[in-house]
C-alpha cells in the first residue's frame, strides 16, 4: 500500500490509514524517508470480534497453515512487518515469551504482513523461535478479520484456550505488559477469572505500568 513503510518509533506503533483498507489497498514498497503518522495504542479504530476468526496463510516453508491448528491452546498472535521498527524490537521479547510460556501450553504465532521475500531474508538474519505465517493481501485480510479498520503495526491478539479474544494490544509490546495479560489469560483458562473481569483487570494493570517500562 502506498506509504505503508512508515516509522513511528517514538510511539511504538506504525499506523496505516484506515481509508486505504476500506478502499481495498495493496502492498507496495516505499522509501524509509516516507512521512510518519504517529498515534497511541488507543487510537486504532476497531470492533474486535469475541472469538478468533479463522484464517490460513503460508508459513516460511511455503506450506499453507490454518490458525485452527493451534485450537485448544491460548495464543499470542503478533501482526508485524519487516519495515516496522517497533515490530523488529519486539522479536526478542516474543522469543522469550515463547520459551517461558510455551511449557505452560501457550503458543506465539507471528503473522508477517509483508512481501514474502523480505520476510524470508529477514529471518535468515534474525532468530525467530516461533511459527511465522506470511501474507500480503491475504495477511491484510487476516488483520481486518480481527476488526483492525485502522491498521497499526505491531498489534497483538491474546486468546484463551477456547479461542476467545481476551484483549488486543496495539503498539510495541513490553515484557511487563505481556506478563500482566498472560497471567490474566491463564486465570481465565483455569476458571479463576471471568473473561470480562480479565479484560477490566488488564486495562487497569496496563494503565498503571509507566510509559516505556519493559
Amino acid at each position: 500500500m502506498p506509504g505503508m513503510k512508515r516509522a513511528a518509533a517514538a510511539a511504538g506503533v506504525v499506523v496505516v490509514a484506515g481509508v486505504a483498507l476500506a478502499a481495498g489497498y495493496h502492498l507496495s514498497r516505499t522509501d524509509d524517508g516516507a512521512a510518519a503518522t504517529q498515534a497511541g495504542p488507543a487510537s486504532a479504530g476497531r470492533t474486535v470480534p469475541e472469538t478468533r476468526p479463522e484464517f490460513s496463510l503460508a508459513d516460511a516453508s511455503g506450506q499453507q497453515r490454518s490458525i485452527t491448528e493451534w485450537d485448544g491452546r491460548p495464543l499470542l498472535i503478533n501482526f508485524w512487518a519487516t519495515w516496522c521498527p517497533p515490530c523488529r524490537r519486539e522479536i526478542p521479547l516474543l522469543n522469550s515469551l515463547r520459551g517461558r510460556y510455551g511449557p505452560r501450553g501457550y503458543e506465539v504465532i507471528g503473522v508477517a504482513v509483508d512481501f514474502r521475500e523480505d520476510v524470508l531474508a529477514y529471518m535468515k538474519e534474525t532468530p525467530i523461535e516461533y511459527p511465522i505465517l506470511i501474507g500480503e493481501q491475504d495477511g491484510l485480510d487476516a488483520a481486518r478479520a480481527f476488526g483492525m479498520e485502522t491498521m497499526g503495526f505491531p498489534f497483538t491478539i491474546f486468546t484463551d484456550r477456547l479461542g476467545r479474544i481476551v484483549t488486543v494490544h496495539v503498539g510495541e509490546l513490553h515484557a511487563s505488559q505481556a506478563d500482566a495479560i498472560l497471567q490474566a489469560v491463564g486465570e481465565v483458562d483455569a476458571g479463576k477469572l471471568a473473561i470480562e473481569a480479565a479484560r477490566i483487570r488488564i486495562r487497569a494493570e496496563l494503565a498503571a505500568i509507566p510509559a516505556g517500562d519493559s
